[in-house]
């Protein structure tokens, strides 16, 4: 299998009010394809490894690879490029610009890689809103739709650049049970259909539940 995802000895510090060790020798990889969840008590460190393996935060010891690439030293605007085109983000609040349409939100991860013509983008928002049945809402202004709908444009513009995992922290959070159901029955149709790999950290015992694989965390250890 490919491994998409490595942690290797990741050690993580603050340094305030005095030096405290956040993360302990983190190992782990993820697999193409692998949907998995990050549990554990607030405050046991998941929400500071998600930072880590999501590029955002560079300050610590140990290796990160992903598709084969090592992150550690990378400066953060090659960083940056890195995120945009190998990592979708699904946060707890979707972050769509309310003013934007549903496509045009879909499509600026797109817009921002510059990879494609706008033309392109535009055809492969589309795609994704397809894929996530909402290509009838494409001309709605965000603000217009539910939550659960909101939730679904956010996995679509997570999923514009084909990244090679997808990250969500608490991607559930917000929705009511019928909607959360619906998240995760999309993410988990994702991984096993287009292959993709996700990594998701939730405070949902459901949902973590189903998922291929879970990773329990205590004060800053992966115990199980």
């Amino acid at each position: 299998m490919d491994t998409i995802l490595e942690a290797t000895n990741v050690n993580k510090y603050f340094y305030e009010p005095e030096k405290f060790q956040v993360l302990k020798e983190i190992n782990f990889s993820v697999q193409r394809g692998e949907f998995l969840s990050i549990v554990g008590k607030s405050g046991c460190g998941k929400s500071t490894l998600l930072y880590i393996l999501s590029t955002m935060d560079t300050d610590y010891e140990g290796s990160l690879k992903m598709n084969g690439e090592e992150l550690k030293g990378k400066t953060q605007n090659e960083l940056a490029q890195f995120r945009n085109a190998h990592i979708g983000f699904v946060f707890q609040f979707h972050f769509l610009l309310p003013e934007f349409t549903v496509l045009q939100n879909v499509m600026i991860p797109g817009l921002k890689l510059n990879r494609y013509s706008k033309e392109e983008v535009e055809q492969r928002a589309m795609d994704k809103l397809n894929l996530l049945g909402l290509n009838d809402q494409a001309l709605k202004a965000a603000n217009k739709l539910s939550g659960g709908q909101q939730q679904r444009v956010a996995i679509a513009r997570a999923l514009i650049n084909d990244p090679a995992l997808i990250m969500g922290d608490e991607p559930t959070g917000n929705l009511d049970r019928a909607n959360s159901g619906l998240v995760f029955d999309i993410l988990k149709d994702l991984s096993t259909t287009q292959q993709q790999s996700i990594i998701t950290v939730t405070h949902d015992p459901e949902f973590a539940k189903n998922c291929d694989r879970v990773i329990e965390m205590s004060d800053g250890t992966i115990i199980s």
